[in-house]
Parts: C-alpha cells; sequence; structure tokens
C-alpha cells in the first residue's frame, strides 16, 4: 500500500481515484475551485470534489496549499493548474496523460486525437517536470481508436487502462525506468465554441471527426440554428442520427425533417 496525494478535476478521473482509494491511503486531493455552472450559474464543486468529500477526504482547492506530509507519489490526472516547481520538488509527481506522447502534449489530447481521425493512441505514466507533458514515461499503453469513438468512449477505455498500469506500478515501482520522449512534440489546444461551427466545404469524415470529438457541430439547418449531436459515415455520406434545434430538446433526425414539412433541406443556410 502506498500513501497518495491526488490531483485532479475532470469527471473521467473519478473511477480511477476510486480504485486508488481501494487499495492505498489518499493523504488528500487537490482539485479546482468551485465554479458557476449552467443558466442559473450555480457554484457548483467539481466532481473530484465531490467523490472526495463523500469519502472523507480533505480537499484543498488552491496549489498554494501543498504540503508533501509523507506521500510516497503525488498522481496528476487532467487537474487543470499548471504546478510549478516549487511544488514539483516537494514530491514524486506523476502523471497520467491520454496519449502517444510527445503527441498531442496539452489540454486537449482525446479531443485532438478524434478530430484528426487518428486510428490509435496510448495512455502513458510519466514524470511530471517543468516543461508541459514533458516528462520521462514510466509505461505506455497503446489502444485503437474506432471511427465512431467519441471523446466519453475513449475516457472509458482511458480509465480502463489507467486503473490496470497504477495497480501494475504501485505494485513494484522500482521496476519502471523512465524512458525519455523521443520524437517532434505536437501541441493541442483548448477548444472553444468557434470550433463548434461546421465547414460544410470539409468532407464527410471530417465534420463526422470534428463532431465525435468536440461532442457536437454547429449550424443552420433551413435558418434554423442548429447543434449536431451524434453522426456516422456511411457508404461515404454524411448521415445525421441526433440534432437539437435551438430552444428545444435533442431529437433525431426523422423527427427534425419531418418538421420541415418536405422543405428542401439546405446546410449552412
Amino acid at each position: 500500500m502506498s500513501k497518495l496525494i491526488l490531483m485532479g478535476t475532470s469527471s473521467f478521473v473519478v473511477p480511477v481515484f476510486e480504485s486508488l482509494a481501494k487499495k492505498h491511503e489518499i493523504l488528500s486531493v487537490f482539485t479546482r475551485a468551485p465554479k458557476p455552472v449552467g443558466r442559473k450559474q450555480v457554484i457548483t464543486p467539481s466532481p473530484v470534489q465531490i467523490w472526495a468529500e463523500n469519502r472523507g477526504i480533505p480537499v484543498h482547492n488552491s496549489i498554494r496549499e501543498f504540503d508533501n506530509s509523507g506521500a510516497d507519489f503525488v498522481l496528476v490526472m487532467s487537474y487543470g493548474v499548471i504546478i510549478k516547481d516549487d511544488v514539483l520538488t516537494q514530491g514524486n509527481f506523476i502523471n497520467i496523460h491520454p496519449s502517444d506522447l510527445p503527441k498531442y502534449r496539452g489540454p486537449s489530447p482525446i479531443r485532438s486525437a478524434l478530430k484528426n481521425g487518428d486510428k490509435t493512441s496510448a495512455v502513458c505514466l510519466m514524470q511530471m517536470v517543468h516543461e508541459l507533458d514533458a516528462g520521462d514515461v514510466y509505461m505506455r499503453v497503446p489502444f485503437d481508436i474506432d471511427i465512431n469513438d467519441t471523446n466519453e468512449s475513449i475516457e472509458n477505455k482511458v480509465d480502463e487502462i489507467a486503473i490496470k498500469m497504477l495497480d501494475e506500478f504501485f505494485a513494484a515501482p522500482e521496476k519502471y525506468k523512465p524512458i525519455a520522449q523521443s520524437g517532434t512534440p505536437i501541441i493541442s489546444h483548448k477548444f472553444t465554441g468557434a470550433d463548434e461551427i461546421i465547414n460544410w466545404k470539409m468532407s464527410p469524415v471530417e465534420i463526422h471527426n470534428q463532431i465525435r470529438a468536440l461532442g457536437c457541430g454547429r449550424t443552420k439547418i433551413n435558418g434554423v440554428d442548429v447543434k449536431i449531436l451524434e453522426t456516422k459515415v456511411e457508404n461515404g455520406s454524411l448521415q445525421i442520427l441526433q440534432i437539437q434545434p435551438a430552444g428545444k430538446k435533442q431529437m433525431d433526425w426523422k423527427s427534425f425533417v419531418n418538421g420541415l414539412h418536405g422543405a428542401e433541406i439546405k446546410f449552412g443556410e
């Protein structure tokens, strides 16, 4: 059993943290501060904070509160906070990163792989250093990306792989020697709403990749603002499966088309 400090914010890391909490002593959890959520802007703690508080684990919302009081390792996964050298030097920091490093360093590795139509990726367990996602790698486990995988389905794959990786690593950390990353780094960027806008001059596969990577694509159809939520590519054509018109609930494509009452469908207009 190891003594661990965990740092994370996103909901997809909770299964990994829960697995670790069943096998190791979790001294504390660091996560981003509660923020306004939804139309009513209700101040809401992160999924990781909710999980930790339910388990009775001490929670910190500021990295300035870091104090390595006897932790064997500090595990960072989807934290969303820059950890500076004065903190990194206080502990044995390791990081789960969901890409085949040095490809897609930075904040959006999964979405970048999907948007670019990659067919494979990897989960890396690495040392944390000053330079972003540039640490030496202890373990690297590849996985396949299916044409219809989404950000959510890839996160589930990453969780499964990360749980197994960490079980193996913490059973005998001394067995794993860090290996320097090789190759030219590719830096992923944080996607915004502007990235969701569909350019209908792109190929069906490129539009499909955009939608499954970002969770939706925004456009106009017959003058109506819509979000396209789910697609597939069949025989070289883009098939829309789920759509949400502005101000309405999500519906299937057939229901949307029925609402046009036989009018010619015009994409992007």
